[in-house]
């Protein structure tokens, strides 16, 4: 006991202190904020990139998830048919389409 002193019991703490955080207000605040921060920016960015794809058009030219640098030839359904180069054709899905390029993109590489 020389070297430990002795621990006591401290009193309560204010009445205001712990129940801020335990507010159904503050929870529902807090619900609010990250829907505004997290989840309307995804929805948003869904929408955009949903319209881009229905916009797609023979003759533009796009980039894949991959990387891959192409000219739409034919669209169907769920698939887009690519001409990465001259005579050399490839069949993608939809989803796998990034990004919509400016026409004269690829003839300037």
């Amino acid at each position: 006991m020389f070297f430990i002193s002795n621990a006591y019991a401290q009193g309560s703490a204010p009445a205001g202190a712990m129940d801020i955080f335990s507010s159904p207000l503050i929870m529902i605040g807090i619900m609010i904020v990250m829907f505004f921060l997290m989840i309307r920016p995804q929805q948003k960015q869904a929408k955009e990139r949903k319209l881009m794809i229905d916009a797609l058009n023979k003759g533009d030219e796009i980039v894949t998830a991959a990387g891959i640098l192409g000219k739409i030839n034919k669209i169907t359904d769920t698939y887009v048919i690519l001409e990465i180069s001259n005579g050399t054709e490839m069949i993608v899905q939809k989803s796998a389409i990034n990004m919509l390029l400016p026409k004269g993109t690829i003839k300037s590489i």
